[in-house]
């Protein structure tokens, strides 16, 4: 397999170095979560043991670098899906993303207005969605999944009372690359704000904001080499201007008085208290990381061990794969299932071989439903898997069969 990213990267990642039940670690989970290269690792190390204090609070020297350090991580972000330093909002995660969009641009809905999802939304795409149409009177629509795990765009889906349009760019379960432009388009023909999770597909791909005319995206960075515990909300700058904070408290404020507040200028009137400063430093050297390589070689990459694997996997006797045929139309994410042993068990087994895979639903239950599946297997790559790590895989998948003979 030709590739632009060598194989040595891995000497990057000290996790590599670990054994799991006496063999070499096979990750191919980077869809639940990726691993962290040691340039990650030491910066939050670093921020610890050299510059540790609240930002923006401090006149002196170690507040002075924690500001500085952690607003840079906004503007590192902001280059790599090319928006303004004002628009990127550091939260949790995606799902706190889409919760204080959901919590935000849910007290403008009115009885009646929709809101349109699609039915292979990963569920912190949904259930913020659900409960605030339930809270307010709002009607939720599905864009339908076709048996190919693609979807349907019915036009006849955006209309006049269509409010909000939240689409995930690439599905978690079934690695489907979704039509967001078109989405897009069609979303802002009736006047709808368009919101897309992209924590699937910021990680692997270029992506421009600009060049999508996307109003909120939402993305993870633990799933992109950073920290757990720190997300982003893009959100175009007058949008945001208009919209009332999700939380409340010191640093989103400008002034305070007994009667009333008045709030901070973009993007502190959304990060309310003390945030995941080592978590947000540390986050912009991995995107620091992620771009030194190159994000078009990182999605040819994944592209090029996509098709790989699939072409290894077809060739085991049992094994179902969900999904786009045509790969052109996926990315990294492969479900599958095995003869007709349950995901879990399958997962276990191949543990004992040094490899993870995620088996479940998926956090898509509705997804599955339409599948008409209870669970699958789900194998995900990412920059520092290789061929050798398929190979492992189905040579490992024959111990599974061997064990349920």
């Amino acid at each position: 397999m030709k590739t632009l990213i060598p194989k040595e990267i891995k000497n990057d990642f000290p996790i590599f170095k670990r054994k799991i039940h006496g063999k070499s670690l096979v990750y191919l989970d980077s869809a639940s979560s990726s691993q962290k290269p040691k340039q990650v690792i030491e910066a939050l190390s670093n921020y610890y043991e050299k510059m540790h204090a609240n930002i923006h609070r401090g006149i002196y020297t170690l507040s002075e670098e924690a500001t500085l350090a952690y607003e840079d991580a906004h503007r590192k972000v902001a280059r790599l899906i090319n928006a303004k330093f004002k628009e990127i909002i550091f939260t949790k995660n995606t799902t706190e993303s889409i919760n204080l969009l959901a919590y935000s641009l849910g007290l403008e809905l009115k009885k009646g207005d929709e809101i349109l999802l699609t039915e292979m939304e990963h569920h912190a795409n949904l259930v913020p969605w659900q409960q605030i149409a339930k809270r307010v009177g709002a009607v939720v629509k599905f864009i339908k999944v076709n048996k190919e795990g693609e979807l349907i765009v019915d036009e006849q889906l955006f209309t006049k009372k269509t409010k909000i349009v939240a689409v995930t760019h690439i599905s978690n379960v079934l690695g489907t690359i979704n039509p967001i432009a078109e989405i897009i388009g069609k979303g802002h023909k009736v006047g709808a704000k368009v919101v897309i999770d992209a924590a699937q597909s910021i990680p692997h791909m270029p992506f421009d904001v600009k060049a999508l005319d996307a109003d909120f995206v939402a993305f993870s960075s633990h799933k992109m080499l950073g920290p757990t515990g720190i997300g982003v909300l893009y959100g175009k700058q007058e949008l945001l201007e208009q919209m009332t904070p999700f939380l409340y408290g010191g640093d989103m404020i400008k002034e305070v008085t007994l009667e009333d507040s008045t709030f901070n200028d973009l993007p502190w009137k959304f990060e309310a208290g003390t945030p995941n400063i080592a978590g947000g430093i540390a986050f912009g050297t991995a995107v620091e990381y992620l771009t030194n390589i190159g994000m078009h070689n990182i999605e040819q990459h994944d592209k090029e061990l996509l098709k790989y694997a699939h072409e290894q996997l077809s060739k085991v006797k049992g094994i179902t794969i969900y999904g786009p045929k045509d790969l052109k139309k996926k990315s990294s994410i492969i479900a599958f299932n095995f003869e007709d042993i349950h995901p879990h068990d399958v997962s276990s087994i191949l543990d004992t071989e040094g490899i993870a895979i995620r088996g479940g639903h998926h956090c898509a239950m509705p997804l599955m439903k339409i599948l008409n599946l209870q669970s699958s297997c789900r194998l995900s790559l990412y920059l520092y898997n290789t061929t050798e790590d398929i190979d492992a895989l189905v040579k490992a998948l024959e111990k599974v069969r061997k064990v349920f003979k």
